[in-house]
């Protein structure tokens, strides 16, 4: 399993020469769709596709920035001009002003800046760039998958955690159940003026146990429970199992929140009703988790 949080690759970066380095960082932010952004040097544009096809063949969802950054320290360097090329450039001066009168003349910045730039051949480091790109991706795929194994395990506390409150549900419909048929039945004897009695004329318990069966039909959670306790499974299962499972993980949770709010709907008592609460808590928790998952 693999987590799409707020992940960054630190700089990787490659010496090219004595004067040359190449760094590559890749960096990650959860997103429910795969965007990514290049910041590359002008001199590295045409790497751009190779790279968005290797992001694409690995990354499913995530936005992705992929920054490149190229340091020439001869570029900086400043190099003496020849007497050969300080002739060509007042001839070349000339020629220009006597069409241009109005030309600036070159400073000495413009003469270092050409001399400096001159016979330099521009090199294409697109091979360089994607090894050191897949170096970057790696560290980030592995990045994530540690991010996901945490969130795995976080998942599966969470899961434990509902089913200990789901096993603290079931045995209290019963006892609601039979509160409920003692207090009908304390009802009818005081509307029939019974209380010393210990026994209630047929009719009274018939009516006692009708209510009482009515009243279990309408607080009886025992299916939400047990559908509750699949999707659970369901959910280790997927965890277990590894993969993409962001869009199956969002279908359960939606799911579990269904009935955790059906079984909050159906409490009779305070017990059950914070026991719902709960269980929304949690499922709320792992939500917000599976939005990392891809």
């Amino acid at each position: 399993m693999q987590s799409s949080m707020t992940q960054s690759v630190p700089d990787t970066d490659t010496r090219l020469d004595a004067s040359s380095r190449l760094g590559v960082e890749i960096r990650s932010v959860n997103s429910r769709f795969l965007d990514l952004a290049f910041r590359l040097p002008d001199e590295l544009r045409q790497a751009e596709p190779a790279l968005r096809e290797l992001l694409i063949g690995k990354l499913k969802r995530g936005k992705i920035e992929l920054r490149v950054s190229l340091e020439n320290a001869s570029a900086s360097s400043l190099r003496s001009p020849s007497s050969v090329t300080l002739q060509r450039l007042g001839s070349l001066e000339d020629s220009i002003k006597s069409w241009l009168p109005q030309a600036a003349a070159l400073s000495v910045a413009d003469i270092l800046r050409i001399a400096t730039n001159e016979d330099k051949k521009p090199h294409d480091y697109s091979e360089e760039l994607l090894k050191l790109a897949e170096q970057a991706l790696h560290e980030l795929m592995a990045a994530r998958e540690r991010e996901g194994a945490r969130l795995a395990r976080m998942l599966l506390d969470r899961t434990a955690q509902l089913r200990a409150l789901a096993a603290l549900a079931v045995p209290m419909v019963p006892r609601l159940v039979e509160q409920q048929k003692a207090r009908f039945l304390e009802r009818w004897k005081e509307a029939m003026g019974l209380q010393g009695n210990t026994t209630l004329p047929e009719l009274a318990q018939d009516r006692a146990l009708t209510e009482a069966t009515a009243f279990a039909i309408r607080i009886d959670v025992a299916e939400e429970i047990t559908r509750l306790s699949s999707h659970l499974e369901e959910i280790e299962r997927l965890l277990s199992a590894g993969g993409e499972l962001g869009k199956r993980l969002d279908f359960l949770i939606q799911e579990l929140h269904r009935e955790a709010n059906t079984l909050g709907s159906k409490s009779a008592s305070l017990e059950l009703t914070r026991i719902s609460v709960d269980m929304k808590v949690l499922i709320e928790q792992i939500r917000e988790q599976v939005q990392n998952i891809e």
